[in-house]
């Protein structure tokens, strides 16, 4: 379209002014093919590509009795304990769920993933509760604490929704994009949300998948108890339904017959077709039994999950896995692939297990992490009695992250911008962690940032967990240097890091000691008065116990150094007749006060076994070696004429490489459930060969962080 003088003029205006232009501009310059287009700020078409390296961290699978390892020899190999050796492994997956996807997509497990046949469906229930603070509730003694959100969920979440609705959009337009992606040709999609971003997702999902793919708005209507409120009472949420393609798998299902049409029609089949206003039977088909009424797109018969439920994890936006049956079963078939990548208390993946499904689920919470893992062990355990086939699920971390991916930088700045915006950053948060720490800055170092008595410390990123490859960079600065003490800060440490990296630094001369950051840095008043405390990472005692052969485990003691709000802040917030449980000094603490404004304080933490809600051995933790796929080192061929032939990356061009350490193989657990608060403080005993043998137990607390011990033993 030609522009008028007056328009160029206006557009040149803008331009020197550094001004944004007008929309109206934008469609005068462009052309548009869209009628409609959903715009938000700092909307990009670029799309996360970076590509990470999953490390598995554990496997679990439940040992198979004899009878079910003939069952299985042809599903995969088994070994002599009745644990999976081939075959597609289920993956459970901390971390970021934008990176997660794109390195599922870009990376190596892409090939993996096809061989399976893509990802026959997705289901989704992201974050959209604006208000929602993401705690969590924890039986204790009796009474519940309220966990508040760790620091790297409530950066996420502070970044999805600190611009409003901007934000939200921002963040699930990228990762559905990304699902798209990984999605089989033949794929659907069910996105759960509710009247708070229902229009957002619907244009979203149009915009991706295109208006001819959508399928159905799902109405899921459910009752619960409300107040009574000047409007209508809230009682549905929407999944939105789309197809990759215009082929997909719909397993159509049923609902019964009304009571009156079973009885006019015995429950068989009857076609009928409406001629002049009037129905007339057009077939008799009474040799037929009817199936009942295809279901439509309005559900009443599935409840929302009550409190007292037995299926109930304790996780606030748990849905019922009836909800989830009727997707999984309609949309997938047995030993389809079928992913959930906010997958909260894992219903999804309990759900697909016991329907024979392979799945993937991902989800940035530890906390949400650990509750799946009891969930996934209690569903193994349960097919394991009724004689059904069930899969090892692995557990795994992202690895070697970069800096631009823990700032929070907006992507579509000018690099220079971004640079120096990402020094900025860095800079602010470092002098705030080492005023916090009472450190003394320091220059010079690679790794490292300040320096507190003889040690110098190196501070983690904000919003990412230290990983192992970061404290290798750490450990090898001390070895070029011949520095002996160290500290490392963090928010987060990898599942799994612990204690093996503690024993490497430790055979290299180095007194490596790893503290975490606590969310007291951000308050002024407690950093100014010197108050923040970097705990030490728990630590626990165990006993082996051998009988000839045969070898058990005994864990003997636990501690952690844990802070969550104050008895003084408790104390002066209270009310009469209120109580407030925090968490100081590794105690959880119950703070009350009477009618009468007299105050008591009552430790519900009497034993150390409180503190634990799960824990598991590896008898023989050095058989399994953790391999990730890296890309292969790759040369250009020059040729006669100097020219320099364009080089083609394919998955097949990766690699496996050993990083050095083991992965955690689960071969006996006990945790507490909702009904089972109780917990096994000794192992079964083992059966062993003969030697010497490295033992290594896993515990998690109750706030789902762990802790891993290796001890060496002689049978």
């Amino acid at each position: 379209m030609r522009l008028t003088d007056n328009e160029i003029r206006d557009i040149t205006k803008y331009l020197e002014q550094d001004k944004p232009l007008p929309d109206k501009y934008r469609f005068l310059l462009f052309e548009e093919k869209r009628e409609v287009e959903l715009v938000w700020n700092e909307k990009t078409n670029d799309i996360c590509n970076v590509v990470l390296p999953f490390q598995i961290i554990e496997q679990v699978d439940e040992p198979r009795s004899e009878k079910n390892i003939n069952l299985q020899i042809s599903l995969f190999d088994i070994d002599d304990r009745g644990r999976q050796l081939k075959g597609w492994t289920n993956k459970l997956i901390w971390g970021d769920n934008k990176l997660i996807l794109s390195s599922l997509k870009n990376g190596p497990l892409r090939e993996e993933i096809e061989k399976e046949g893509g990802i026959k469906l997705i289901y989704i229930d992201p974050p959209f509760d604006v208000g929602a603070d993401f705690s969590m509730d924890i039986e204790i003694g009796g009474n519940v604490l309220t966990k508040e959100p760790g620091i790297l969920e409530e950066i996420a979440y502070r970044d999805t929704w600190g611009k409003g609705a901007d934000s939200f959009i921002s963040m699930i337009y990228e990762r559905i994009t990304l699902m798209k992606e990984l999605l089989s040709k033949d794929g659907t999609i069910y996105v759960h949300c509710d009247y708070r971003v229902c229009a957002y997702i619907r244009m979203v999902l149009d915009e991706i998948f295109g208006k001819e793919n959508f399928l159905n708005e799902i109405i899921w209507h459910y009752r619960r108890w409300s107040s009574p409120q000047k409007m209508y009472v809230k009682m549905y949420d929407s999944i939105f339904y789309y197809s990759k393609s215009n082929k997909w798998s719909h397993n159509i299902q049923f609902t019964p017959l009304k009571e009156s049409t079973l009885k006019r029609f015995q429950g068989q089949k009857q076609m009928h077709r409406v001629i002049n206003g009037k129905v007339v039977l057009a077939e008799d088909l009474r040799n037929e039994e009817s199936p009942g009424v295809q279901m439509p797109d309005v559900w009443v018969d599935i409840n929302y999950l009550p409190g007292f439920s037995n299926e109930r994890q304790d996780y606030p936006t748990q849905k019922p896995e009836k909800l989830l049956e009727r997707i999984i079963t309609t949309s997938s078939n047995k030993d389809d692939l079928i992913a959930d990548f906010f997958c909260g208390s894992g219903t999804t993946l309990a759900v697909g297990e016991k329907f024979g499904r392979k799945w993937i689920g991902a989800d940035l919470s530890k906390f949400a992490i650990h509750t799946t893992r009891k969930r996934m062990i209690e569903v193994q355990r349960q097919l394991k009695k009724e004689g059904i086939n069930y899969r090892a699920f692995e557990i795994l971390n992202l690895g070697k992250y970069e800096r631009q991916h823990y700032i929070g930088i907006n992507p579509n700045l000018r690099d220079e911008i971004k640079r120096k915006q990402v020094e900025q950053k860095e800079k602010d948060f470092t002098l705030l962690i080492i005023r916090a720490y009472r450190a003394e800055k320091i220059e010079g170092f690679r790794t490292f940032h300040c320096k507190k008595n003889n040690r110098l410390v190196s501070i983690g990123p904000i919003n990412l967990p230290v990983t192992r490859l970061f404290v290798e960079e750490v450990l090898k600065e001390c070895l070029e240097k011949s520095l002996t003490k160290a500290d490392i800060l963090a928010f987060e440490f990898e599942m799994g890091l612990f204690p093996n990296i503690l024993d490497e630094a430790k055979n290299k001369g180095i007194d490596l000691a790893m503290k975490y950051i606590p969310r007291d840095v951000f308050d002024k008043r407690a950093v100014e008065k010197n108050q923040v405390v970097f705990h030490d990472v728990s630590y626990m005692e165990l006993k082996p116990h051998i009988r000839g052969s045969s070898l058990a485990v005994e864990l003997t003691d636990f501690f952690v150094f844990y802070n969550q709000d104050t008895i003084k802040n408790a104390e002066s917030t209270l009310k009469n007749g209120g109580t407030k449980i925090v968490v100081e000094n590794g105690q959880i603490i119950k703070v009350s006060m009477d009618k009468t404004g007299i105050i008591t304080r009552d430790v519900l933490t009497k034993k150390w076994t409180d503190w634990i809600d799960y824990w598991a051995v590896d008898f023989d933790f050095e058989s399994k070696k953790e391999l990730v796929r890296i890309k292969k080192q790759t040369t250009s061929n020059i040729k006669l004429n100097g020219s320099v032939t364009p080089i083609q990356q394919e998955l097949q061009d990766y690699e496996e490489v050993w990083t050095g350490d083991y992965i955690f193989e689960n071969e006996w657990q006990s945790f507490r459930t909702k009904k089972n608060r109780d917990l096994e403080l000794i192992s079964i005993f083992k059966e062993c060969p003969s030697g010497i043998r490295k033992i290594a137990v896993k515990v998690v607390d109750i706030f789902g962080n762990d802790t891993m011990k290796i001890i060496e033993v002689n049978i």
